[in-house]
């Protein structure tokens, strides 16, 4: 399960009034569609208000406020801006409508057909924008122009201008509204990229903000080159209007731009601080249509790939040790062996065969389980690796590959504490034999299938002694050369006993045994005391 912080699960597309990831889908289709409806019409009614500034108080040329253009200006020019709205509405309406029609499933996976439309929205709702705005530039310039002729160059000017001011803005708008419904379409194909990137964006800033009020000064200069009638004043008015509008209206655009540049990088870096304490269950909403929305793939990507590898080394480090896992990780694992002070403890249950032939397979694996928990338990707990299980026994290295300053008194101790736990289990009983000595620890096998092992005279001595000891009330035999090897206090706990030659051996061993458990705190304190 993919776990979100709290500003993301609060801001998952980037501001919160775009809502959470848990709101219902036919609220957010109420939410998108008044952010969808109510800032486009915010926008054409600062276009409208920016066509009458132009065209009435600031370009050069005959005023528009006279007795002849009354019924034009007070009836014919509103009602033309009323229609306009309402068809824009109406009409953006339904495209939102059938853009979002299979987003109010939240469980619905969009086809192809659904993601190209939803894809398509914002340039197709500018589109819109942009025909409304071409018909009232055709319908008031043929309207004023035939009132009279010198008021069209002003008309076009300033219906021009307030139109791509607002089909920019409103690009931006559709695209921010629609995010969360854009968010599903990348979910169900992430190469689907339809926006016009961050260069388009920076682009489009660029237009509003710089070019439109540059190219109305430049225009208004050339006329006021070419018609002496317009005043220094007038000039003058048109400078600082202009002036004004491109520091007004580019810092709206800068804000936008910047704002659905910085929230995906934001959401990125949230996500990376997690990732950097070790969560690797973070996820981003993926949902820009830009090379930002190829970061947050990318982002989600990478973080897919980091938990596979944990995963992989976690089971990697349950299969072979997690010093061997993590030793193969860090270098190139090679096949060979060094030599090396270890010692090794071989363990194996007693009476398995009876149990196979008279228990039931399921019970055999119970057992083999409870067996093999205490044993990894305690062999972890001293600092060994469980080198390998083989049926119902396993043997385990300490001193390789991760060093130990005292080998085989850790052998030695995790023996006798799993001969302590065993006997508390009364239904498990085992042999163990310990051994310390020069072994040649490494990689054996071929070049695409090897394990590390670790080989040498003292893991066959341990396997021999864990044989022998089956048939001592201890069940767990050591040597005097281990005893020599371990440290004082772990000695102490054990006695010198019979010398034997073990199987396929040739020289004699000295065997050990562990002294009986104390049976009360007097006589513990009293064996510490005569081993000091």
């Amino acid at each position: 399960m993919i776990h979100r912080d709290a500003a993301t699960s609060t801001a998952p597309w980037g501001s919160p009034l775009l809502g959470p990831v848990e709101e219902k889908s036919a609220i957010r289709r109420v939410r998108v569609q008044l952010l969808l409806t109510l800032p486009l019409l915010i926008a054409n009614l600062i276009g409208i208000a920016m066509t009458v500034v132009l065209a009435g108080f600031v370009l050069p040329g005959p005023t528009l406020f006279t007795r002849d253009l009354l019924l034009i200006n007070a009836v014919f020019t509103p009602l033309c801006a009323v229609a306009a709205l309402a068809v824009g509405t109406v009409w953006g309406t339904v495209a939102g409508l059938r853009t979002m029609r299979w987003a109010t499933d939240p469980d619905h996976v969009p086809n192809a057909a659904e993601q190209r439309v939803t894809a398509s929205a914002p340039r197709w709702m500018v589109l819109q924008q942009a025909m409304l705005w071409t018909v009232a530039l055709v319908v008031l310039t043929v309207v004023y122009g035939v009132a009279q002729a010198a008021l069209i160059p002003k008309i076009m000017l300033a219906i021009g201008a307030a139109a791509i001011v607002v089909c920019a803005n409103s690009y931006l708008i559709v695209e921010f509204a629609l995010r969360p419904v854009t968010a599903r379409v990348l979910r169900a194909d992430p190469q689907r990229r339809r926006g016009i990137g961050v260069f388009g964006r920076t682009m489009l800033s660029w237009l509003v903000g710089v070019g439109v009020p540059v190219a109305l000064s430049m225009t208004v200069a050339v006329w006021a080159l070419a018609d002496p009638a317009v005043s220094k004043a007038r000039l003058a008015v048109c400078m600082l209007s202009l002036g004004g509008s491109a520091l007004l209206f580019g810092m709206v655009l800068m804000a936008q731009v910047v704002a659905a540049t910085v929230a995906p990088i934001k959401g990125v870096r949230q996500a990376l601080r997690r990732v950097e304490k070790g969560d690797l269950t973070a996820e981003i909403p993926l949902y820009d249509g830009t090379e930002l929305g190829e970061l947050q793939s990318g982002f989600n990507t990478m973080v897919h790939g980091l938990r596979e590898r944990a995963m992989i080394e976690d089971l990697f480090g349950k299969h072979v040790g997690h010093d061997v896992a993590m030793a193969a990780i860090a270098s190139k694992p090679v096949l060979g062996g060094t030599e090396t002070e270890a010692a090794a403890l071989f363990i194996d249950i007693i009476g398995s065969t009876t149990m196979a032939a008279t228990l039931p397979a399921p019970e055999i694996v119970g057992i083999l389980n409870r067996f093999f928990d205490i044993v990894v338990d305690e062999v972890e707990r001293h600092g060994g690796l469980l080198n390998k299980f083989e049926g119902d026994a396993a043997l385990a290295v300490f001193g390789t590959p991760a060093p130990l300053t005292d080998a085989a008194g850790s052998a030695l101790s995790c023996a006798r504490a799993i001969q302590r736990r065993l006997r508390d289990a009364s239904d498990l009983d085992a042999g163990i034999g310990v051994a310390a000595g020069r072994v040649v620890a490494g990689n054996v096998g071929t070049h695409n299938r090897y394990e590390f092992t670790v080989i040498g005279d003292a893991v066959n001595e341990a396997a021999r002694l864990c044989e022998l000891s089956k048939s001592y009330d201890e069940r767990l035999l050591s040597s005097a050369t281990t005893l020599t090897a371990a440290a004082d206090t772990e000695s102490a706990q054990w006695t010198l006993a019979d010398t034997v030659t073990l199987r396929g051996r040739l020289t004699p061993t000295h065997l050990a045994l562990p002294l009986p458990a104390p049976k009360n705190a007097d006589e513990s304190l009293s064996r510490s005391a005569d081993s000091r």
